[in-house]
C-alpha cells in the first residue's frame, strides 16, 4: 500500500479531541492535521516524536494534512492511521501473501452481517466453499518488547468478536486478522491487563473455532507491506 501523497516530516506536539494532532515543523511555524485513529495511542504520539504526514488535493478539507506515521525513541515507525490496517490486508489477499487466505475468487468489504448491525471488513466468497468473514485490527500498543491489543476498552471489537462467533457456528469461515502495524513489535497477545472482557471473548473465539493469525509489515516512508505471520499468544 503506497502513501497517496509524499510524507513530510515534523515533530509532534500534542494529540487532543481525538482526532487533532499538533506539529511544529523545523522553523518553528506550528499547524494541526487530522488523525485518523480511535484508540488510545499509548506510546504512539508521545511529545518530541517525529510524525510524517500527507497532504489531501481536496482543497474542502478543514485540515489538509492527515498523520500517517510516527517514530518512537527507539527509532520503530508506527503507522497511527488506522484505516490503512485493511489497505494493506487486502492488497496482500489479492496477491497472495496470506497463505491461509488462498483461492478466494471475491473480495468485498464493509458488508453488512450479523446480529449487532455490523459490517465485516473483509468478505471472502467461493461457489464451491464457504463463506470467509475477516475481522481486520492494527496492532500498534507496545509494552516491554510485546504487542498487545486493544490499547483501550473497546466494546466495538468485543461486539466483532461475538458476530465472528456467530458466523462461525452457522458454518462459515471466521478470521481475526491482527495487522501488526509497529515495526518493534513481534508477537501480539491480548490486552487483558486493559479490557480483560475483550480477552475472555478471545479466548473464547478461539475454542469455537475462528481462525486467528497476526501478520507483521514493513512500515516505509513510501508504503507499508505485509511481512510474515507472527505468533498470537493466547496467555
Amino acid at each position: 500500500m503506497k502513501f497517496s501523497s509524499a510524507l513530510n516530516e515534523a515533530q509532534l506536539i500534542k494529540r487532543y479531541k481525538r482526532f487533532l494532532v499538533d506539529l511544529v515543523e523545523a522553523d518553528g511555524a506550528e499547524f494541526t492535521v487530522h488523525c485518523a485513529n480511535t484508540g488510545k495511542m499509548t506510546g504512539c504520539a508521545d511529545s518530541g516524536f517525529k510524525a510524517f504526514y500527507s497532504t489531501s488535493k481536496n482543497t474542502k478539507r478543514k485540515y489538509p494534512h492527515s498523520l500517517e506515521l510516527t517514530q518512537n525513541t527507539l527509532n520503530h515507525l508506527i503507522c497511527v492511521n488506522t484505516n490503512h490496517a485493511n489497505k494493506v490486508a487486502i492488497e496482500a489477499l489479492k496477491m497472495h501473501q496470506i497463505p491461509e487466505l488462498l483461492d478466494y475468487e471475491i473480495h468485498q468489504s464493509e458488508v453488512k452481517y450479523g446480529k449487532e448491525n455490523s459490517r465485516i471488513d473483509i468478505l471472502l466468497r467461493d461457489p464451491n466453499r464457504a463463506d470467509c468473514y475477516i475481522e481486520v485490527k492494527s496492532v500498534t500498543l507496545l509494552d516491554q518488547q510485546q504487542g498487545y491489543f486493544p490499547d483501550t476498552q473497546t466494546l466495538r471489537g468485543q461486539k466483532h468478536l461475538r458476530e465472528l462467533i456467530q458466523m462461525k457456528l452457522q458454518g462459515h469461515r471466521a478470521v481475526l486478522l491482527f495487522m501488526v502495524m509497529h515495526t518493534g513489535i513481534e508477537s501480539v497477545k491480548p490486552a487483558a491487563h486493559i479490557d480483560h472482557e475483550y480477552a475472555k471473548l478471545l479466548v473464547k473465539a478461539k475454542e469455537m473455532g475462528v481462525e486467528i493469525y497476526a501478520y507483521n509489515t514493513t512500515i516505509s516512508f513510501e508504503e507499508i507491506k505485509i511481512k510474515h505471520r507472527v505468533p498470537v499468544l493466547m496467555a
